[in-house]
């Protein structure tokens, strides 16, 4: 077998190049070394002997959960990726010849940032980074949750129900406590049941960034976390939503805060829709679809996500970094484009 020289592998990077490869778009658009003074925090940990193998460098290590959350990849899937695909080497700049992290480093690492409580932050030094860049919030506003679906627990009812209450079901020796995610609950939505949680975002309108987020579970309702998830920093005061974030509390919480709503309304069996509401509904659902096309390019790179993990800490690890993903990859489109 011919072992390749250096002019071999560019010349095949070259044949990837002319295919498009997002990621060399996105090493280029992203100042990835400033990310490195917050990522040093899950380093600190002072090590106890120089034996071993170096630690994997921090830059590295995120860029890595990175193509994780955009392709959707379980840590071992991710391993073996990095193992076999040229395009996630050059994206984290390793050569043939370079360790590569495993499936464990790889969980390690994303523990020590729950443990931290760093991905809200890196989301926040980055949307700092999208605003000093001129991609301020304009527009207004759009809020709006996708459901994060999770593996399904086969409990019995009588261990669901404890589990609601916030108890333990008796019976759970640790190994099993440490596989049961009890924080996940069930929602029906036209008529589909989900298990898993929330994702809730609120998306700029005029550039489609995601510049919010929260993770609750899936039986949360939606209006919960409305007031939560509005931003004062975008140019506009026009907020827009579906009819599930309509109440006299969410109109009357808009008014205090002084923004315009442009809430769907919807009707029921004993009040139909007047003419008008319903010119005003397709109105502001040309604006409010936005944030469908932004749950959908989610779902066109990674596929719809499937946690994992266990518990609503990890769950809030990784749709942060898909949120903080999707940002980055609509970052390089609108650098392209602009």
């Amino acid at each position: 077998m011919k072992q390749l020289g250096l002019f071999d592998w560019e010349k095949r990077y070259d044949r990837i190049d002319k295919g498009g490869d997002p990621l060399v778009k996105l090493n280029r658009v992203v100042a990835w070394e400033g990310f490195r003074p917050l990522l040093m925090k899950v380093g600190e940990k002072e090590r106890k002997s120089n034996a071993g193998a170096k630690p994997y460098d921090v830059v590295l290590m995120f860029k890595a959960l990175i193509i994780q959350s955009l392709y959707n990849l379980s840590d071992d899937e991710l391993e073996y990726q990095i193992l076999d695909r040229l395009t996630f080497m050059r994206f984290l700049g390793l050569g043939p010849g370079d360790r590569v992290p495993d499936a464990k480093t790889i969980w390690l690492f994303r523990e020590q940032l729950k443990e931290t409580g760093l991905v809200s932050e890196l989301f926040a030094m980055f949307d700092r980074h999208l605003q000093a860049s001129g991609f301020v919030a304009r527009k207004g506003q759009i809020v709006d949750a996708s459901i994060v679906s999770v593996p399904k627990q086969r409990n019995t009812r009588e261990e669901n129900a404890l589990i609601k209450e916030g108890s333990k079901p008796q019976g759970w020796n640790e190994p099993k406590r440490r596989q049961k995610d009890t924080d996940a609950r069930w929602l029906k939505k036209n008529g589909k049941s989900y298990y898993g949680y929330k994702n809730h975002v609120n998306v700029d309108v005029k550039h489609k960034l995601i510049r919010e987020y929260a993770v609750t579970d899936a039986s949360v309702h939606d209006s919960q976390v409305f007031g939560d998830l509005l931003r004062e920093d975008n140019r506009s005061r026009d907020v827009y939503a579906d009819s599930a974030y309509r109440s006299e509390e969410s109109l009357g919480m808009l008014r205090d805060r002084r923004y315009r709503e442009h809430l769907q309304r919807k009707g029921c069996r004993h009040r139909r829709l007047t003419s008008w509401e319903k010119r005003g509904n397709h109105t502001r659902s040309k604006i409010r679809s936005r944030i469908e096309h932004v749950f959908g390019v989610q779902s066109m790179i990674a596929g719809d996500l499937l946690l994992r993990t266990i518990g609503i800490a990890r769950a809030w690890v990784k749709i942060g970094l898909r949120n903080l993903a999707y940002n980055m990859f609509r970052f390089q489109s609108l650098v392209t484009v602009g």
